[in-house]
């Protein structure tokens, strides 16, 4: 049994204590590594070797920084199918899906942000007469990175890098669910030339590790991706402290198709926006609000090509859909398909386990499932599933989607489909998201801000907003 470790200044460690935990394949159900279940002595040695580093790191020229953070970029492409095989079997998700969107994606984080601070320049603000003001962009120190299990190494990168990039020092904890991209990572560093301490990984569970990190004095900023819950209590403990907080938390988005869409191409991408990674990306559209005089031919496609879907193991070149997670997280799910019987929903299709041939019959398979018949403000409609469960909803006037869509507690994102370029501007206007797409789903440009509203987060991510939020800026006046 493999077990993984630590990479604390430079160097792969077992934890202090020796403890460790299971890591369980979903596709399989069986435990295939062990985990360091890392504490708060832990994160005080990586700490340690954060404060050694730092005085190197940050005095670097960003010509310096970003070199090792390109090669940091080319290294992981250079393993490609190393890091896909890792994070298909440690999530459950096919193989495809791994190759294509979560490992270049990855790569494609640092390489942005390596090359960003090459271009990143300061303002100044002149005093006709008086003098020039102007503003300096300086890293935090060391700073601590939590990132989920659904897309483990993207948003694990997505999170370091411009960290990284801005002079810091990094502490950071990927999901004890899907460790092993993050694990292989530090072995990239090494060859990178990194120096010993910028980038330290700890593994464990949230509520020892994940809390040491939070709670230490020493480390000025949180950057969180998970669950509301504990982003409340990231906040609750964190900002006492005066630290700085990106957190990006959950989301139950709508997608709204209007009669004039396009309606092969919104079909196509709906199934997309609705199951890619079992439904379990924190921008999936799992409300989906369809204009009455075009429901039942859209309820009628959409159910028969969703029953079609191929669930298989991640190997399979065929699978749409895989694993998902956990066998707890199985469990919840299938848990609010019987909610949302209990609430009057009707189930179309889906809704129940997938049992595959050995060795994959303790997999944790879902059929992806679509529910109608619930009132938009039932429990199934409110909270996140975070699974492959959608439900399907008719409207009929444009206000009255907008109050179905902005009636959560969440404002993540929104998908929008009308050929009516004046309806597009004023409904992406109206409704209550960070991001709304337009006759598309999930198109990235990593220059954009990205986050929610209400309860989806406080703060953004991407570009020159995550460069911002890992650096204080101070300003300078220059008397004439």
């Amino acid at each position: 049994m493999e077990k993984l470790q630590n990479f604390i200044d430079g160097q792969y460690c077992a934890p202090l204590k020796g403890n460790y935990i299971d890591n369980y394949e979903p596709a399989s159900g069986k435990v295939y590594s062990l985990i360091p279940n890392s504490d708060a002595e832990d994160v005080q040695l990586a700490v340690d070797a954060a404060e050694k580093a730092f005085p190197i790191w940050s005095k670097m020229s960003i010509e310096e920084r970003s070199s090792i953070l390109v090669k940091l970029s080319e290294g992981i492409e250079a393993r490609m199918d190393e890091f896909v095989q890792a994070e298909s079997r440690d999530n459950g998700k096919p193989l495809s899906l791994a190759a294509h969107v979560d490992i270049p994606r990855a790569v494609s984080n640092f390489h942005f942000f390596a090359t960003a601070i090459l271009h990143y320049a300061s303002e100044s603000h002149n005093m006709e007469g008086v003098g020039v003001n102007y503003t300096l962009r300086k890293p935090l120190g060391i700073v601590g990175c939590i990132s989920p299990w659904n897309l483990p190494l993207y948003l694990f990168s997505w999170k370091i890098a411009p960290a990284l990039a801005a002079g810091n020092c990094v502490i950071t904890k990927p999901s004890e669910v899907t460790p092993y991209t993050a694990y292989l990572l530090g072995k990239v560093a090494q060859e990178a030339g990194m120096p010993d301490g910028v980038l330290n990984i700890l593994h464990g569970e949230g509520g020892a590790v994940g809390d040491a990190i939070v709670k230490h004095s020493k480390i000025k900023a949180i950057s969180f991706t998970g669950g509301t819950k504990t982003g409340e209590y990231i906040a609750r403990t964190a900002a006492p402290m005066f630290k700085k907080l990106s957190l990006e938390l959950g989301g139950k988005n709508p997608n709204i198709i209007f009669a004039d869409c396009d309606f092969k191409e919104m079909m196509s991408t709906t199934l997309r926006s609705s199951f890619a990674n079992q439904g379990q990306i924190c921008l999936c559209g799992s409300r989906i609000f369809v204009e009455r005089s075009i429901y039942d031919k859209f309820k009628a496609e959409f159910v028969d090509k969703v029953a079609k879907t191929v669930v298989a193991h991640p190997n399979n070149p065929d699978a749409k859909l895989g694993a998902v997670v956990s066998q707890s997280h199985m469990e919840k799910v299938l848990s609010y398909v019987e909610l949302a019987k209990e609430e009057g929903g009707t189930v179309l299709t889906g809704g129940e386990r997938v049992i595959l041939d050995a060795p994959y019959e303790n997999g944790y398979y879902l059929r992806p499932t679509v529910i109608e018949g619930l009132d938009y403000n039932c429990r199934t409609n409110q909270e996140e599933i975070f699974g492959p469960v959608v439900t399907i909803t008719p409207f009929d006037t444009e206000e009255e989607v907008l109050m179905m869509a902005n009636s959560t507690q969440y404002g993540l994102s929104a998908t929008l489909w009308t050929s009516d370029l004046k309806r597009a501007h004023r409904m992406a206007n109206e409704i209550d998201a960070g991001i709304v797409w337009i006759n598309a789903w999930l198109v990235r440009d990593l220059r954009t801000p990205f986050g929610g509203v209400k309860a989806s987060g406080v703060g953004r991510e991407g570009g020159w907003e995550a460069l911002r939020f890992f650096t204080e800026p101070k300003n300078v006046f220059v008397k004439y």
